[in-house]
């Protein structure tokens, strides 16, 4: 039995989609989209070499393409500033003064905490919002 070369790289596409659904690593569908695009330059008669080529090229492309799209969406917020994980996100706590190290000291679930405000956020007392947890400090952010 004969195979051309479409096939073979058909073939090797449902291979590495089948790796795919195993691993479950996003990229290896981006690598499978090249061998099949090799496939494709095989079928319209293209020689081995740019058959190889297509195949590098789109699928590299597909992968480079892939990660930045990833890098440039914002990822999953941080489990501190998560309410389902920190109880004190979203709570209300009133600040009277602020020192001028940027901290301040308030009064919060009976205990004295260390409230902190976000890098080039202008310190102002009254009513904040926990936002997160930064150790043992809470970030706040104004009302």
């Amino acid at each position: 039995m004969h195979l051309d070369n479409a096939t073979l790289w058909w073939i090797m596409a449902g291979i590495t989609v089948a790796a795919e659904l195993l691993i479950g690593s996003f990229y290896l569908l981006m690598i499978a989209l090249g061998l099949a695009a090799g496939g494709l330059a095989a079928f319209v008669g293209i020689g081995n070499t740019g058959q190889i080529l297509i195949a590098a090229l789109v699928g590299a492309l597909s992968v480079l393409g892939c990660y930045f799209a990833r890098r440039a969406r914002p990822g999953d917020p941080s489990p501190r500033s998560d309410r389902s994980v920190n109880l004190d996100v979203g709570e209300t706590i009133y600040i009277e003064r602020w020192q001028s190290d940027g901290t301040a000291q308030v009064r919060y679930r009976g205990a004295t905490w260390t409230a902190i405000h976000r890098p080039g956020i202008t310190p102002a007392t009254g009513a904040h919002r926990v936002s997160e947890l930064v150790g043992n400090r809470l970030l706040v952010d104004p009302i």
